[in-house]
């Protein structure tokens, strides 16, 4: 990993309709690093990743972006160099998934051929033949695959940071945990840096390098998973309290049949 962070975030704080979101918030995302924003909704998760890229101004603190303050750069050449995935991939349902894929590739005014080989890398590489799934649109696409468009397009024009705002949280639990595996095995093979938003502790465990537990708009606690483990901040408690496998639980016993006057024969 490099010696200076990709990603530094230095006391930040934000107000949105003058209610304090974020409070003194810092933290760094180092380079091959997936760093995972966990916490409840409204704890300013969401909030926090926007400011990254520029789309909420925060109220105080600063961001640096591969050691450059992000306040200083083109805002729109900062966000082409951070991929963004959400929920449902965020399609445009009018373009087909090619189209869709190289969007940022185009704006870059890549090659046309350098795009399309780069679509269909990245469609091969998670799963989707370009040749059958290239000219689709996103209304023939399941929810899945959706979502690997979602993130073959942040990919596309190989942004140095991703940023991902809870991308699998709408799927099915087996299509889920199926992306999550598919994403930790292609991020050992590109090497991306991450802000990965969730509210799930299961999914923080599995995909963080490193967890930042949001809290109320402050940063509870930053830890790796096994550290994470045995952290005991009410918060962190919290949350590991959902980790309890509820079928070990003693089943409820049937209770005896009983006659119309309720008597037992």
């Amino acid at each position: 990993m490099s010696a200076t962070p990709i990603l530094e975030i230095r006391d930040l704080s934000c107000a949105i309709a003058g209610r304090p979101v974020l409070r003194q918030i810092s933290l760094t995302v180092a380079e091959g690093e997936i760093v995972v924003l966990l916490g409840r909704s409204g704890s300013g998760k969401t909030t926090l990743l926007k400011t990254v890229n520029g789309l909420i101004r925060p109220d105080s603190g600063e961001i640096l972006f591969q050691g450059q303050p992000a306040a200083a750069q083109d805002p729109i050449r900062l966000r082409r160099r951070m991929g963004y995935v959400i929920q449902d991939g965020g399609l445009f349902p009018h373009w087909t998934v090619e189209a869709n894929i190289g969007l940022v590739p185009r704006l870059e005014n890549w090659p046309p051929a350098r795009t399309a080989a780069r679509t269909t890398e990245l469609l091969a590489a998670l799963g989707l033949p370009g040749a059958e799934f290239g000219r689709r649109y996103p209304r023939q696409l399941s929810g899945g695959q959706k979502q690997r468009v979602g993130i073959a397009r942040a990919l596309a024009a190989d942004p140095p940071l991703l940023l991902m705002d809870e991308p699998f949280a709408a799927l099915d639990p087996i299509t889920r945990f199926d992306l999550q595996r598919q994403f930790l095995d292609l991020r050992r093979t590109v090497r991306k840096s991450a802000l990965f938003v969730t509210h799930d502790v299961r999914e923080a465990l599995m995909l963080g390098s490193r967890i930042a537990l949001l809290k109320d708009g402050g940063l509870d606690l930053m830890l790796t998973p096994h550290e994470f483990l045995a952290a005991r901040t009410p918060e962190a408690l919290a949350f590991l309290s959902s980790l309890v496998e509820p079928w070990r639980a003693e089943p409820v016993r049937d209770e005896p049949a009983s006659t119309e006057t309720g008597r037992r024969e």
